[in-house]
């Protein structure tokens, strides 16, 4: 699994009514707002967006999978991160371990990602090799092969990962216990990597069983970014990707699951205390709207909202706590819109030397309380529409910030018009809007979980 940070946050709120962009014919432009996608659906329900960039002869191609560790049968986490390592094992034309060198001797990069609502897999490469990456990747889409010794070996890097990664990360460590305790029952309760003794119990038969039931066309989408148009590129997804049959899969599961419901309301504090604590740490997760369940349209407020509190060195937190007051060395927020079921909205802060616990959690309290009290201004919501709005020009330079969002979106219950709106729903954003989503998210303490992260008590 790898995680990266892009400047485009979208793609934001809840649009009343979609456009209709996907066609069974010829390819359709969807509005000039923001990537400037072109769409189309391949007979087998396989859906395809292209994102044209023509300035150097290159392509980002991206497969997304409409599956992630939500999605896991209850008692099976890590699952779906444990498959996108196994994809790599071969099929019967392509030996196990050859999919990245073979690409990497042509001159690519490839690698794969999963969350808790989508796995992704992905190529950067030559135009001219495009059609060699679509064969592959349809290849492992339709006919994996894993023997039991290579699903135990990759069982065993998978849990080195997780050592590595969480188990002597005491951050990740905390994090996961937050989950746990914001989510109650729903699976985002679950980390994607897995608890270690359900990873350990998992088998051959789990993974190919879990294979069998997502990894099909019609619950993928194909998002190919840079120098090709839909034209040039639906004949080679016809050959490559249409040719797959399509195949039943099940519905994802709805908010209507009682196991999906939120647990009742609670304020939680958890305190942990860890040997390898060097620097304390605070931080407090709240429950919130997501950009596909945003029954209220706060998400695009949401955006804004942070960037206000926790927008770098222009932020609220940062400015008034670090530059100003010098009680922290680190303060900020962050908004995780971009999810199938609810978001959420986090605060965090690290103490300077000196400076107690005690003390910087309540100045941020007071900072979170004046906000509520009386409400944002007028020229620091201008302030961080433009910041937000200016990172645009960085992600259409990009080939695959403009797949990620697409992809992102599209396997999370947006659309491609919500993408392109974006821009347009942001500047529209009003200073009683953001104050609004404020009250709503951060006003309800019994929706939140607040973390400590401290050293080890001294003898």
């Amino acid at each position: 699994m790898i995680k990266r940070r892009f400047g485009f946050r979208g793609p934001g709120s809840r649009l009343g009514a979609l456009i209709v962009l996907v066609v069974l014919g010829l390819p359709a432009l969807a509005r000039a707002q923001v990537f400037n996608p072109e769409t189309f659906t391949l007979p087998n329900g396989m859906e395809v967006v292209v994102i044209p960039n023509h300035r150097v002869p290159v392509v980002h191609h991206m497969v997304w999978y409409k599956i992630g560790a939500a999605d896991e049968p209850a008692g099976k986490s890590g699952l779906a991160h444990l498959l996108e390592h196994l994809m790599f094992k071969g099929t019967p034309t392509i030996p196990p371990g050859e999919f990245s060198k073979i690409v990497a001797r042509n001159g690519g990069q490839d690698n794969a990602f999963t969350s808790s609502d989508f796995t992704a897999y992905f190529q950067s490469i030559a135009k001219d090799r495009l059609p060699m990456v679509m064969e592959m990747e349809a290849d492992r889409m339709a006919n994996l092969r894993l023997s039991e010794e290579d699903f135990q070996t990759e069982r065993q890097v998978v849990r080195e990962e997780r050592r590595s990664r969480t188990d002597n990360e005491p951050g990740e460590l905390l994090s996961e216990r937050i989950g746990q305790a914001l989510w109650g029952t729903h699976p985002y309760k679950n980390p994607i990597i897995g608890w270690e003794p359900e990873l350990m119990a998992l088998t051959r038969a789990d993974a190919l069983a879990f294979y069998d039931r997502y990894y099909a066309p019609n619950n993928a989408i194909l998002v190919v970014a840079g120098d090709i148009t839909a034209a040039e590129l639906k004949p080679l997804a016809e050959r490559t990707y249409g040719a797959l049959p399509r195949r039943d899969t099940p519905q994802r599961a709805s908010l209507r699951d009682p196991l999906r419901a939120l647990p009742p309301p609670a304020e939680t504090v958890i305190t942990m205390h860890h040997a390898q604590v060097a620097q304390p740490s605070f931080s407090r997760r709240y429950v919130a709207p997501s950009a596909a369940f945003d029954p209220q349209g706060m998400a695009d407020a949401l955006e804004v909202l942070d960037e206000i509190l926790g927008g770098g060195s222009s932020g609220r937190l940062y400015k008034h706590l670090v530059i100003e007051r010098g009680m922290a060395v680190s303060a900020g927020s962050w908004y995780r819109g971009e999810a199938l079921d609810w978001g959420s909205f986090g605060l965090y802060a690290s103490p300077r030397d000196g400076v107690a616990m005690a003390d910087l959690v309540a100045a941020v309290d007071a900072e979170v309380a004046s906000l509520l009290d009386q409400g944002v201004k007028a020229d620091e919501v201008d302030d961080a529409k433009r910041r937000l709005t200016a990172g645009l020009v960085y992600a259409r330079d990009s080939l695959s910030e403009g797949a990620r969002a697409l992809g992102e979106a599209l396997t999370t219950g947006s659309s491609v018009a919500q993408v392109e709106s974006w821009p347009e729903r942001i500047k529209a954003v009003t200073p009683e809007q953001v104050s609004a989503a404020a009250r709503a998210v951060l006003g309800r303490r019994d929706r939140s979980v607040t973390g400590f992260l401290l050293p080890e008590p001294r003898s």
